[in-house]
């Protein structure tokens, strides 16, 4: 009964950080699209900081997580997945505000994929022939948008090889998904300030109005997904997850052509079509290997 209420837990966790990812995220970030993608992160940075630090001080670590800025392994390894999420941020930004969700909602169906990519080419994690299969039928669909479009997806390629090199890297900082968030966006504190005031154009929130509120907003809403997501994760065997991580991409892919209208034609539908038959074998894939995993644990000896 305790596992189920956990599991249910779970979900609502997940769910929560998914929704919030996939749909009032985007719809959030278009109504910004008049201001500069940079300024937009530069504010996700600074107003995150202090909602962290309510979190680390509600989970009792707040006077403990000062500890890893003594420790330089930890701040050059934070220091580089700071910097790859922030690029996937302002990508992200700019896609949204460029009417490019499509293309955004595109990198997060390849994210999986090019995951075990790179637990492939970096780690030697040999992925099965789903798996395989999966990454070759993702890698068509790029070939037939580069041809049809004239030139590579970029968009799609940055934020799913980003996405994918800042969660490789972050298994390597040996902190809490709180403490590690708040580490980040600590590092990218200074970097922000010096953006927003060498930044040319208006300075929105020293303007005030909606658009100052809503961007200091932007700081707990980016904050927010993170931690449930990470409540969520622990709560949920990595195969739910694995499948569940696909309500981001499929709501902004609904988002994109319901609600902001982004033209949609048939050799993006035939390039889709592929990514969404890699993610069914990607599926596959996962509930085979748990399968194998709860066998393997059912048959082991006990110490």
């Amino acid at each position: 009964m305790q596992a189920a209420g956990s599991a249910n837990k779970g979900f609502a966790y997940a769910l929560g950080a998914y929704a919030i990812w996939g749909l009032v995220l985007p719809i959030y970030m278009k109504l910004l699209s008049h201001v500069s993608p940079f300024e937009i992160v530069a504010h996700r940075v600074i107003w995150a900081i202090p909602f962290a630090m309510l979190v680390l001080w509600w989970q009792g670590l707040l006077g403990s997580v000062w500890r890893h800025f003594t420790q330089w392994r930890t701040v050059a390894l934070a220091a580089l997945t700071a910097s790859l999420i922030s690029f996937n941020w302002g990508t992200y930004v700019y896609a949204i505000a460029s009417n490019h969700a499509l293309d955004a909602a595109l990198g997060y169906y390849i994210n999986p994929l090019v995951n075990v990519l790179l637990g492939a080419v970096i780690l030697g994690e040999r992925p099965n022939r789903l798996q395989a299969a999966a990454i070759a039928l993702a890698g068509a669909a790029v070939a037939i948008l580069t041809i049809k479009a004239g030139g590579l997806p970029w968009i799609s390629l940055v934020l799913a090889f980003s996405f994918g090199t800042y969660g490789l890297l972050r298994k390597m900082v040996p902190v809490g998904s709180t403490e590690g968030f708040f580490l980040e966006v600590a590092l990218l504190a200074l970097p922000s300030v010096l953006l927003l005031a060498f930044l040319p154009g208006q300075n929105h929130v020293m303007s005030g109005g909606y658009v100052a509120a809503m961007l200091i907003v932007a700081g707990p809403l980016t904050a927010i997904p993170l931690m449930l997501f990470a409540a969520g994760a622990r709560l949920l065997h990595y195969s739910t997850i694995g499948i569940l991580q696909y309500m981001v991409p499929t709501l902004l892919f609904l988002t994109a052509v319901f609600v902001f209208d982004e033209p949609f034609n048939g050799w993006q539908l035939v390039a889709f079509a592929l990514i969404w038959s890699a993610v069914v074998l990607y599926t596959i894939a996962l509930f085979r290997n748990g399968r194998a995993r709860r066998r393997a644990a059912a048959v082991a000896p006990v110490a």
